[in-house]
């Protein structure tokens, strides 16, 4: 069964589509992606109309959203800023947003004064297919927490195939992303103009809820209470994964070497093998969302 069509929100909506991890060595990460349990994608080289990108990734497709795991082949601009992120702070650098017409974003963004750049086409090849997809982002001034970008996906069916969604870890979705934010009132204003999003308080956090999936915002010391490490702001400190069996995947990260932690009955957080950086919290959907609004 296809699940492509999942991926092209309808009009009026957005959807939580992917992070991405920048990395230094691609082949070493797609390694660490099969030991904790993911099957991940062919390596792969992105390029634009204008030549090669001059980064190449793997991907772990899930049936709502993915994981991207980017990393620096040439000495192209994009190359380097991928480099100069990774200096800061290792795992996630990129928060996309799905949406069914990234051109109708970025004249919304330019309106808001996002100075969004023209919009991207970013092609890459794949076992079956070639894979494009339309990019839209602002500079790292108005978002300072990362590239945060719109895409659309002019190929679904490319990247979602049957194969590459059921993995042995269970995982099945990217649930959440969390921002590490000195001013969190600040920010989420900030973060709810770029996205078009309501605010509103879930427990600790200032939750902007999407069609499908959310972005939280806290401290820094409340998020490293609950991801075990956390960049300084203004970052990306990492990501929740809805699981269907999150003890599998927390004995999949144990016996990789991973450190893990049970916060809850069904609910894991842990850090990420240091071939991808960063940490994540992954449990049942059910048990996620209790969580986060006691935390």
């Amino acid at each position: 069964m296809s699940h492509a069509p999942r991926h092209l929100p309808p009009p009026g909506t957005l959807v939580l589509d992917h992070v991405s991890h920048f990395v230094p060595e691609l082949d070493a990460a797609r390694r660490a992606l099969a030991a904790i349990g993911f099957r991940p994608s062919a390596r792969s080289l992105q390029r634009t109309p204008d030549g090669p990108a001059g980064t190449a990734n793997v991907c772990a497709m899930l049936r709502e959203g993915y994981l991207e795991f980017l990393a620096p082949v040439a000495a192209t601009p994009n190359a380097e800023h991928v480099r100069a992120a990774m200096a800061r702070h290792r795992g996630v650098h990129l928060v996309a947003f799905g949406t069914p017409s990234v051109e109708e974003e970025r004249l919304r963004l330019a309106h808001a004064g996002f100075e969004p750049r023209p919009v991207i086409r970013l092609a890459r090849g794949t076992p079956t297919g070639t894979a494009c997809i339309l990019v839209v982002r602002v500079s790292e001034k108005r978002m300072p927490e990362g590239r945060i970008q719109y895409v659309e996906h002019a190929t679904p069916q490319v990247l979602w195939r049957p194969e590459l969604v059921d993995h042995p870890n269970s995982v099945t979705g990217l649930a959440a992303v969390f921002v590490v934010a000195r001013d969190c009132a600040a920010a989420a204003a900030r973060w709810a103009r770029f996205a078009a999003l309501l605010p509103r308080r879930l427990g600790r956090f200032v939750e902007l809820p999407t069609g499908r999936g959310q972005v939280l915002l806290s401290s820094r010391s409340r998020l490293r209470a609950l991801l075990g490490a956390a960049p300084p702001a203004p970052a990306v400190a990492g990501y929740a994964l809805s699981c269907a069996r999150p003890e599998r995947f927390a004995r999949m990260l144990e016996q990789s070497g991973c450190a893990v932690r049970a916060l809850g009955p069904s609910v894991y957080s842990a850090a990420l093998p240091p071939a991808l950086g960063g940490a994540c919290l992954f449990g049942t959907k059910s048990a996620l969302r209790s969580l986060w609004e006691e935390a």
